[in-house]
């Protein structure tokens, strides 16, 4: 019988989980409940992708600020230099509240005209009237507020994140520049605070004889106090979750995934596949803000998800190819080709970007069940791995 749907999308709700519920039972149970209430047969390589935050709650996998700022004050003595964070009220300004109990003279060195994920400190214009060159003038304060205004509201939060961060820390100097090394000039000890670049960032550090060098993650990779933790991602990823706590991207997630994809295999009898996932990697087109703030897409998958697509371009090859045949002839061989595709002929795999499998998967899945109030933490998505030739 000929196929006609291909991917298909649906979000799961779930019961409302807490710190210790068995959350494999919970997903699995809400799968199963969703799948049959509409007569939904699993199929094989049909994945379950269950967000980060209900791994991390049913872990209870969660910090104060006074936990954090004693792992601070246990790398740093002196003066800290703050390099490159995301503005940002859920992500950021929690850290700096830790780093503000610490009692400690911080130096905060924010790149500009936008930080790392797009979100803008400043008019760009107003950059170029002031024939202020982003890629090595640095600015004060001072500076800022003279060219760009006392008040500096971001398009969509509404919020001067620069008057925030002062707020949250009034023993914080603010500078600003493009060129990380700009903060040795004030401290030899530096945090580095962006997500994607960390790495880089830290060896130009080091390299141009900064004293101390951490990142993010390099906090909270051990329990402090009986916090929660994460050894690989430290306090990246981590969301408020209080006035005084965060969440923190969770941990031990292949043998969650690897228990639920075992159970919804003893249900189904079908190969499917699960993953975690956090934060899609898109970009909006209107704010410019690339949405990915957490270290990955999905830090935790099944075997079966690992690679990137190998596609043909089904646009490309329709107006080339078959272009002069008949509908049923092109199908035919349109389907033969995909059948046996070579990868190796780059004009019909133009424009197919290779990506990873888990984040396209994972931005597709971040889309669906979105940050609001949609109450669907877990995503079931058929037929991703169809195409033109499934039948």
């Amino acid at each position: 019988m000929q196929r006609y749907f291909g991917t298909v999308v649906r979000g799961i709700r779930t019961p409302i989980v807490k710190k210790g519920d068995n959350l494999v039972e919970i997903v699995t149970q809400s799968v199963i409940s969703a799948l049959e209430s509409e007569n939904i047969k699993m199929r094989d390589k049909d994945v379950i992708a269950v967000t980060e935050s209900l791994v991390a709650r049913a872990q209870g996998n969660y910090a104060t600020i006074e936990q954090i700022a004693e792992d601070i004050k246990a790398k740093f003595k002196g003066d800290i230099g703050l390099v490159f964070p995301i503005l940002s009220r859920n992500r950021f300004s929690i850290i700096l509240k830790a780093f503000a109990l610490t009692g400690k003279k911080l130096h905060l060195l924010l790149s500009y005209p936008s930080d790392e994920v797009g979100n803008h400190l400043m008019d760009r214009s107003l950059l170029y009237k002031n024939k202020i060159n982003p890629y090595s003038d640095v600015m004060e304060e001072s500076d800022y507020r003279r060219i760009f205004g006392e008040e500096v509201k971001h398009r969509f939060t509404g919020i001067d994140y620069v008057k925030l961060y002062k707020e949250i820390s009034p023993n914080c100097e603010v500078h600003f520049s493009n060129d990380p090394t700009t903060i040795l000039n004030y401290t030899k000890d530096v945090m580095v605070c962006s997500v994607h670049t960390r790495k880089f960032v830290e060896m130009e550090l080091k390299d141009a004889g900064a004293n101390l060098v951490y990142g993010l993650d390099d906090l909270l990779t051990k329990s402090v106090d009986g916090s929660g933790y994460n050894e690989e991602f430290g306090v990246l990823g981590s969301n408020m979750a209080g006035e005084n706590y965060v969440k923190l991207f969770p941990r031990d997630g292949d043998s969650f995934v690897e228990a639920l994809q075992k159970n919804l295999i003893e249900y189904s009898g079908k190969q499917v596949e699960v993953m975690i996932y956090g934060d899609g990697a898109f970009k909006d087109p209107v704010g410019q803000i690339w949405e990915l703030a957490d270290p990955v897409v999905s830090p935790a998958h099944t075997k079966g998800l690992v690679g990137t697509p190998h596609e043909l371009k089904i646009k490309y090859i329709a107006d080339t190819e078959l272009a002069n045949l008949d509908t049923k002839e092109a199908e035919n061989i349109l389907k033969e080709k995909i059948s046996s595709k070579d990868m190796k002929d780059q004009q019909a795999s133009l424009g197919t970007t290779p990506r990873r499998i888990t984040d396209l998967l994972g931005s597709l899945s971040d889309l669906t069940s979105g940050s609001g109030d949609k109450g669907t933490p877990v995503v079931y998505i058929q037929g991703y791995f169809d195409n033109y030739a499934s039948e």
